[in-house]
């Protein structure tokens, strides 16, 4: 690829905004400095639009293999990099489940041939694949994941002992979903005794409660404890949760960490009424006053990463009603110009957002040379205008489903362009005919 001179960009990198160019030379970052020059480079003049790493989304479900009638690598990816997503972590619950070194690399081989955006995979722990687990090399993917309560993809480990080996038997960073699934069923035969199968949606967050959360979450953290494991908790829901976590040392030293997804930033139990079933998540979208928590603890870093749990069904799946509604929804194309409304209505700055979805995924993975603005890091950067309205509507999402959770809101910012190592990849609306995506690498 050709050089590409970036001008008269607004970075906001390593807790500072700054006005910079932006040199870019095929794959890498090959020079930041106020003035720069070159005959041979392509000028980009982004006129004091933000220009920032690009996002880390270390929690998605693509869909494929098995259950590409909701999405795929291709379309998920292309919806991400539109909206300034330029790496991504798969989730294990496709069909068939990536629990095998042999699906693992399968699952890589399409990426390869088929993703807009930078990729890596989870490798799904359950009750009896602990050998198959020892044999994975520690670089061959970003983690382990273990369903610690039931979701999408009836994965659950629930083999205590077999549990205990596999947190004593993994380098790896083993990202867990925290939820009780005794709690879960009690909860959820008391209320089908109520109402049979016309369960209200606004039941979820009591039916998946904030009990059974933090029963889980708390058990899996004393296990790591013990173990000495790296334990990263996904999608934390709840404000009781929060104080399972610290800020006391840096993230670089620690060994139990946190994500919230957005959905858990922007909606509460008040918005079932409105949004039913679209809004139906694993963990629940609980109540503002857990909102409010999870926001506090985002802001003082007991929470370390935000991510989407991008989790795409079809309209006429999600029109069921509550009890054979599927749980998940489409967020890759709007979770960065959520969170930069939140900016601008003063909630977060542009420096904590950049840190929480592009640095720290970075740094609790070992990604090699990405998210971060530096000379010979990875070009993935995303250009943001500021200054532009941008609502969500059928005719401009690109979820292969067709619908979003956002449907009607109006973001204050869009996303111009956004490069993936060094490849103009997105272009205002336009995507580039080749595509330049790379399999994860890290540094562990």
């Amino acid at each position: 690829m050709s050089k590409i001179l970036l001008k008269n960009a607004k970075v906001v990198n390593e807790n500072s905004v700054f006005e910079t160019d932006v040199l870019l030379d095929g794959d890498f970052i090959a020079r930041i400095d106020p003035d720069i020059s070159d005959a041979h480079a392509k000028v980009i003049d982004l006129k004091g639009d933000l220009l920032l790493p690009g996002v880390i989304d270390d929690q998605v479900h693509f869909r494929e293999p098995g259950l590409t009638h909701k999405g795929n690598i291709a379309t998920e990816s292309r919806a991400a990099i539109a909206g300034g997503i330029t790496t991504y972590m798969e989730q294990p619950n496709t069909n068939p489940q990536t629990t095998t070194i042999e699906k693992l690399e399968e699952k890589m081989a399409i990426a390869a041939k088929d993703s807009f955006a930078n990729y890596s995979f989870l490798f799904g722990g359950t009750n009896d694949n602990l050998e198959e687990l020892k044999r994975l090399d520690k670089n061959a993917c970003s983690g382990v994941k273990l369903f610690l309560g039931s979701s999408t993809g009836n994965m659950l480990v629930d083999d205590e002992a077999v549990l205990e080996k596999i947190f004593s038997n993994t380098e790896m960073v083993i990202s867990a979903h925290c939820e009780d699934e005794g709690t879960i069923r009690a909860n959820m035969a008391k209320y089908e005794a109520m109402y049979g199968e016309d369960i209200p949606i606004g039941m979820h967050p009591i039916i998946r409660s904030a009990e059974a959360c933090y029963l889980s979450s708390s058990k899996a953290i004393a296990l790591a404890k013990r173990t000495g494991a790296r334990l990263h908790v996904f999608h934390v829901s709840t404000g009781v949760e929060t104080d399972l976590f610290t800020n006391a040392i840096p993230l670089e030293q620690k060994k139990i960490t946190a994500e919230v997804c957005i959905h858990h930033l922007w909606f509460s139990d008040e918005d079932y009424a409105e949004k039913g079933t679209f809004i139906k998540w694993n963990p629940a979208v609980k109540t503002k006053t857990d909102r409010a928590k999870l926001w506090e603890a985002l802001l003082d870093d007991r929470i370390d990463v935000v991510a989407t749990d991008h989790a795409p069904h079809t309209l006429e799946e999600k029109n069921n009603p509550y009890t054979k509604a599927p749980s998940g929804g489409p967020l890759v194309q709007h979770a960065l110009l959520a969170m930069l409304q939140k900016e601008s209505e003063g909630i977060i700055s542009l420096e904590r957002i950049v840190e929480k979805m592009s640095h720290n995924p970075a740094k609790l993975f070992d990604i090699d040379r990405r998210g971060f603005v530096r000379e010979g890091y990875y070009a993935d950067l995303v250009q943001v205008d500021r200054n532009s309205q941008n609502e969500v509507k059928r005719s401009n999402i690109l979820y292969k489903c067709g619908w979003s959770p956002f449907e009607g809101v109006t973001f204050g910012s869009k996303v111009v362009r956004t490069f993936v190592n060094g490849l103009l990849a997105y272009d205002d609306g336009v995507f580039a005919g080749e595509k330049n995506a790379k399999r994860l690498t890290f540094n562990r």
